[in-house]
C-alpha cells in the first residue's frame, strides 16, 4: 500500500508539473501567412499599389487567442534592427510608410503568441516571423515547380503539390472568387503551419470555405482583413496573377 501510495503521489506532481509548462490555453501551432500583393491590392483599389514582386508576410498568428494583453503596447524601437527587413518582407500595403500593422499583428498575435517563451518579447515575435519566412522561401519553391505569375490558369493539386513535395507538409491555401458565375479563383493567401517547437506540420487542410467574417479580424488596420479570401475549391482553376 505504502508503494501504491508513493507512485500515486508521484504521479500527481507530475502531472502538476506538466499542468504548469502547458497551461491549458496555451496554443499549439503557428500559422505564417503569406499573401499575394497583386491580389490582395486587387481588392482594395484606389489605395493600395503594389510594386511587389513576391509574396510578403501577412502574419505569424497563432492558433488560439486573439488579442491577450492590449495593456502590451508595440514599441518600433525595440525592433529597430529589424525594421528595413520588415519593410521589404512584411510591407504594409495600404500605408507603406506607417508602423500601423505591425502595431496591429503585435495587438492581435503577438501578444498571444508570446506566451510562448521563444515569442515573450516583440523582437523575438517579430524576429522569429522574418526567421521562418525566409527559411520558406516560398516564391522560390513555387518558381522551382514552375508555378509562376502569368495568364496560364493552374491546377490546385499543382499549387498544394508543389508546397507539400518540398516541405512536406500540407498547407492551407486561400483564394479570391472574382464574381459568383466565374469560372476560374484568384491565388491569393498561403498558410504555412510550425508547432510549438518551430517544427513544420500539416495546417488544416479541409475546413469551412465559409468567408472570413470581417469583424473577426477587427477594423483597427484595414490590411489585415480578409478581404474576402476563401479556401480554394480543388475543382476550379486557379490564376496567378502579374502585376498589374
Amino acid at each position: 500500500m505504502k508503494l501504491c501510495s508513493a507512485l500515486l503521489l508521484c504521479l500527481a506532481a507530475a502531472l502538476s508539473s506538466a499542468f504548469v509548462i502547458s497551461p491549458p490555453h496555451m496554443w499549439t501551432k503557428l500559422i505564417l501567412t503569406h499573401h499575394w500583393p497583386n491580389t490582395f491590392c486587387s481588392m482594395e483599389k484606389p489605395v493600395c499599389h503594389p510594386n511587389i514582386s513576391f509574396w510578403t508576410l501577412h502574419g505569424l498568428w497563432p492558433n488560439k487567442g486573439i488579442a491577450c494583453n492590449s495593456s502590451w503596447h508595440f514599441n518600433s524601437s525595440l525592433i529597430e534592427d529589424l525594421l528595413p527587413d520588415m519593410k521589404k518582407s512584411w510591407p504594409d500595403l495600404l500605408n507603406p510608410s506607417s508602423s500601423s500593422f505591425w502595431k496591429y499583428e503585435w495587438y492581435k498575435h503577438g501578444t498571444c503568441a508570446a506566451k510562448a517563451d521563444s515569442l515573450n518579447s516583440q523582437h523575438k515575435y517579430f524576429g522569429k516571423a522574418l526567421e521562418l519566412y525566409h527559411k520558406l522561401d516560398l516564391d522560390s519553391v513555387l518558381k522551382k515547380f514552375d508555378i509562376i505569375p502569368s495568364e496560364t490558369y493552374y491546377k490546385l493539386s499543382q499549387v498544394e503539390g508543389a508546397i507539400e513535395n518540398f516541405y512536406g507538409v500540407k498547407p492551407k491555401i486561400q483564394c479570391v472568387h472574382p464574381s459568383k458565375n466565374a469560372d476560374f479563383q484568384i491565388l491569393g493567401q498561403i498558410e504555412i503551419c510550425f508547432d510549438i517547437d518551430f517544427t513544420l506540420m500539416d495546417c488544416e487542410k479541409y475546413v469551412t470555405t465559409q468567408k472570413i467574417s470581417k469583424g473577426d479580424w477587427g477594423s483597427v488596420i484595414a490590411v489585415d482583413k480578409a478581404s474576402g479570401f476563401i479556401v480554394c475549391d480543388h475543382d476550379v482553376p486557379v490564376y496567378y496573377p502579374l502585376l498589374p
